[in-house]
């Protein structure tokens, strides 16, 4: 793996950003009967690590929150009142890090770095926080949630996207050997009713719908589809491949001159314009994705230039909303990197678009020290998308390779 540079102050200020909270107000442990991690200081052994390196930040602060249950946003319907609960009753698993999504994505990013054995001193950690949220009676849980009246499209489709991105995470550790697949195997095989009931509802879905959603927010259709294909390929469902195939390319196909100059919108973490671009490659080959490009995105340079396309600028780290935008410079750093990823080795854009990914990808990762719970909950879920290639094999930075 190719790490990043001008992380090392990253690593000091993250010990900030962990910073002990006082208890809620509320029920007592015993009253909620769920185990609920507090956000604790790093962890001590952490603290002779210098630098830290940021696989370990990372993991400290999906760590920190994946069972830190408030402050919580959920997004529920109710059927009576009965359906009047806690997060971490309503669903079981994924209740911390502030939302469902955000919470599916912090147990991903654990069971990345742990399956790629980025941080082997915190695999045992890592692994016991898994264990005690990957249970079958949880995972039941879950599922009755899904269940419920009017829930069919409940995180569609962000969140479900990053459902099947865990598990293809779990398909993909639990086909090697060793230790780690044999764990790998155990929790897969809990997660797998909910993952059946999920692939169920999008494959229902899809036909459904008519047009793109081009957000820049959760219910993007481009970024889930990509997820959505990636998670096909490992678990070699060829009729949800053929499905979101096809669907994106009646979609985007004829796309031309996408709009680059209206981005960003003021709360968009992901870009309407390159995540199409990230799609496409998935579905087409190298020398008809080349061509689509070129009339994609006619604007790319070919000199070699990072400044092409400006980094988003975040004015108030507090705030859920604006904080998106330290996470679109992290998702516009892995799509123009898969983007180049599916170019010929001597396309003359290589070289820009790869370095617009460095400079979007090294000031989103700048954000990820914030303290304010409000980003930081999520972003280094992004970060270490970014960081592992998640989703592409290793590119060269050297267009002549």
């Amino acid at each position: 793996m190719i790490y990043r540079t001008g992380l090392i102050a990253l690593m000091i200020a993250m010990l900030a950003g962990c910073s002990v909270v006082e208890e809620e107000e509320g029920p007592s442990s015993e009253e909620r009967g769920v185990f609920e991690r507090r956000n604790t200081a790093p962890d001590p052994a952490d603290n002779g690590l210098n630098p830290r390196r940021a696989e370990q930040a990372y993991a400290r602060i999906a760590l920190n929150c994946i069972n830190k249950q408030y402050p919580n946003k959920i997004t529920h319907v109710l059927n009576s009142a009965a359906d009047v609960a806690e997060p971490a009753k309503l669903t079981p698993v994924f209740y911390g890090c502030f939302d469902w999504h955000s919470a599916v994505h912090g147990h991903w990013l654990l069971t990345r770095l742990w399956g790629k054995d980025l941080i082997p001193e915190m695999d045992k950690e890592i692994a016991a926080a898994l264990a005690a949220n990957f249970t079958a009676e949880k995972i039941a849980g879950e599922m009755a949630y899904f269940k419920g009246a009017d829930r069919a499209a409940f995180e569609r489709p962000y969140g479900i996207a990053w459902f099947l991105q865990l598990t293809a995470e779990l398909h993909e550790i639990a086909d090697g050997e060793g230790g780690k697949a044999e764990q790998a195997k155990i929790w897969l095989a809990r997660l797998e009713p909910l993952e059946a009931l999920i692939v169920g509802n999008i494959k229902d879905w899809v036909p459904k719908l008519a047009y793109p959603i081009r957000l820049g927010t959760h219910n993007q259709s481009a970024f889930a589809f990509g997820l959505f294909l990636d998670w096909a390929a490992v678990s070699g469902d060829s009729e949800m491949t053929s499905l979101v195939r096809d669907k994106a390319l009646g979609f985007h196909r004829n796309d031309r001159n996408c709009p680059m100059a209206y981005e960003p919108s003021g709360e968009d973490f992901l870009s309407s314009c390159l995540m199409v671009a990230d799609l496409m490659r998935r579905v087409m080959d190298d020398g008809e994705y080349a061509s689509w490009l070129a009339a994609f995105l006619p604007e790319i340079p070919t000199n070699g230039s990072d400044d092409w396309l400006k980094v988003g600028i975040v004015k108030d780290p507090t705030d859920g909303k604006l904080v998106h935008l330290d996470g679109l410079n992290l998702s516009r750093a892995w799509a123009l990197e898969g983007m180049a990823s599916a170019l010929p080795a001597n396309d003359p854009r290589r070289a820009s678009l790869l370095a617009s990914a460095n400079l979007h990808g090294n000031s989103g990762e700048e954000s990820v020290r914030t303290p304010h719970y409000s980003g930081s909950h999520w972003l280094a879920s992004f970060a270490t998308y970014w960081r592992t290639r998640r989703g592409i094999g290793a590119i060269s930075s050297n267009p002549d390779s």
